[in-house]
């Protein structure tokens, strides 16, 4: 996979929009900088300290500061071990200021930018979801987030820490000896030209590396949530290769990035030192008049001077890293949300579905899925739709709450294009359930009176769920309605499930109630009580079914069968059967077979 290189401005546009997320946090922000600065300016404290030291060698009882007073009889013997004492506080003082509140600042980073990357994906419509796989979705959110907040905070740490702790020295060898620095100064363009080639490279290694490591995601919750068939079927091999191939690819990725940086530091390093031996040939031929301590203290400065300068630009592998993160996660970021441009709100519809001339393509692919429908259910008709796999079916059932948007024709609701209704509103009137059941890692109630629904009255979810025979086998369970379900209802049957779904869609009491497969999971027993269940329910209630088992469709007001997208015919379970059409095939095919027809 080729990563583009992104332009310098680029990359700074996104570099300022990360560090916006540091304004909550400013005056923590402020207080670290402080504890920074402090350390930086212990560095100098040191290289100095050691000047009086060497000169105290000769002369013990020479005084320190002979024109301060009460300080003019101390003595570099007392003086000297007191200073370093003195120093050894204050840079630790300055060390705790700076890496603890900076420590805070970014966790909340890190808290800020997860979560407003998990409220994204709220609201994000259906068509990303199925253009993105989950594991690069929570890859995101796990991964990419950390190496950003390197970016944010842990790179200004050094920049500031390590940058103020370069000034400081520099300042102080200017100070000594103006003319000897110059010479360091000097190999400050050959760093800044490796800094920006390693930087490059870090920055494309770095894309790869989140990407790999999204494909890692990927597989092993692909496997966890497919457990049972890859056991089923044997894939525990397959599964053992595709991931061992996804974190090997990840692992090289990672080594190549490794490989630059311990290349380029050593190459940096050797630069510095190289420097350095010029200035201390230098030191020795022009010493001059200067004392053994201002010459110790100077190359001990001047020493002091490759390790921050080698960390700032190691600090360039951070930032880019960080960078690559970013520019993934202000993506998502940046994505619309679902369109809601709909104005009209209402606490109660009386279920009046009409869809007139309906035709439907999915955004980025040319074949039409449905074409020129139309059909009206009044209040309380239960409507069934029935047809092979791909007719449809389910892309009609998507469209009423607004799963996708449709710009041909119209579908509405009491009279209303459903475009028009605000989106929470809409789906407000709206109960589904579908064959693939998503129950969450909590109690059957909570996951009856789920979203909407929480808070509701005990009596009213036992009532649900007695209505989708559901409350018998909730019962004998150890905590009956508070017994945890375990991840997406483990630890309960198919059918077990698929009633507490439609427990949750009667709890809802939606006027309109969308039934896609609904009873498929179910036996024959199950299926026959909430058949009965819903019959009572659905009174009042317009009702779409998509359903293949003859026994779920038969009582329906009317049928309506679907072919390639379109409706080829229309009537009540007896009169299609008459006609001898398509329906009459289906039948004679095995309608109520699940294999034979599916859901689409």
């Amino acid at each position: 996979m080729t990563v583009p290189e992104s332009s310098a401005p680029a990359s700074l546009k996104i570099y300022f929009r990360l560090l916006s997320y540091v304004k909550p946090y400013i005056g923590i922000f402020m207080l670290s900088i402080v504890g920074f600065v402090i350390f930086a300016s212990t560095q100098p404290m040191l290289a100095g300290i050691l000047k009086y030291f060497v000169d105290g060698l000769s002369d013990p009882q020479a005084v320190l500061f002979p024109s301060v007073p009460y300080l003019r009889d101390l003595q570099l013997l007392q003086a000297v071990p007191l200073l370093i004492i003195l120093i050894a506080a204050w840079q630790g003082l300055g060390s705790f200021l700076g890496n603890y509140f900076l420590a805070k600042v970014s966790l909340g980073l890190v808290h800020d930018l997860r979560v407003e990357l998990f409220n994204k994906l709220l609201v994000l419509p259906n068509r990303y979801f199925d253009n993105h796989n989950s594991g690069h979705l929570i890859s995101r959110i796990t991964f990419n987030v950390t190496m950003v907040t390197g970016a944010a905070t842990d790179a200004i740490k050094v920049v500031i820490r390590e940058g103020l702790t370069v000034v400081f020295l520099f300042a102080y060898l200017l100070w000594m000896n103006w003319k000897l620095t110059l010479v360091m100064v000097a190999i400050l363009p050959i760093i800044a030209i490796m800094v920006s080639t390693a930087s490059k490279k870090f920055r494309k290694q770095s894309k790869k590396i989140q990407v790999a490591m999204g494909d890692v995601t990927h597989v092993a919750s692909e496997t966890i949530q497919g457990y049972r068939v890859v056991r089923s079927f044997g894939g525990e091999s397959y599964e053992q290769r595709r991931f061992n191939n996804a974190s090997q690819s990840n692992t090289d990725k990672q080594l190549r990035m490794t490989k630059t940086g311990a290349l380029y530091t050593p190459l940096l390093q050797l630069v510095i030192y190289s420097a350095m031996a010029a200035l201390m040939f230098l030191v020795l031929f022009l010493r001059g008049e200067a004392s053994a301590g201002d010459l110790v203290a100077y190359i001990t400065a001047a020493g002091l001077l490759p390790k921050p300068i080698r960390q700032l630009s190691e600090v360039s592998s951070t930032i880019q890293k960080g960078l690559a993160g970013a520019e993934s996660i202000f993506e998502q970021l940046d994505e619309p949300a679902e369109l809601d441009t709909g104005t009209v709100e209402k606490e109660r519809v009386e279920g009046r579905l009409e869809v007139r001339n309906l035709s439907f393509t999915y955004p980025g692919t040319e074949r039409q899925v449905l074409s020129d429908i139309s059909f009206t259910a009044e209040p309380g008709q239960m409507i069934a739709l029935v047809g092979r796999s791909g007719s449809g079916k389910s892309t009609l059932a998507g469209l009423i709450p607004r799963f996708y948007h449709h710009d041909q024709g119209q579908i509405l609701l009491d009279g209303v294009e459903i475009e028009d209704y605000k989106l929470r509103n809409l789906r407000r009137h709206v109960a589904q359930v579908t064959q693939h059941v998503t129950l969450f890692n909590d109690t059957v109630a909570n996951n009856i009176a789920y979203g909407d629904l929480a808070g509701a009255p005990r009596e009213a979810i036992e009532a649900a769920a007695a209505d989708a025979y559901a409350k018998d086998f909730v019962n004998q369970l150890p905590k009956g309605f508070d017994t945890d379900v375990g991840e997406n209802g483990v630890l309960l049957s198919g059918g077990q499930r698929q009633r507490l779904a439609i427990a949750r869609a009667l709890l809802k009491n939606a006027p309109l109630l969308i039934l896609d497969e609904a009873t498929s999971a179910l036996d024959t027993e199950s299926e026959r009580h909430i058949q009965a269940a819903l019959d009572h329910v659905m009174q009042g209630r317009t009702t779409l079914v998509i359903a293949h088992r003859l026994s779920t469709i038969e009582k329906a007001d009317m049928i309506l069968v679907m072919d390639n997208g379109r409706l080829v015919e229309r009537g009540t379970h007896a009169e299609l059967l008459q006609a001898n059409g398509h329906y009459a095939r289906l039948h004679a095919m095995g309608l109520d077979r699940s294999e034979k027809v599916d859901i689409t």
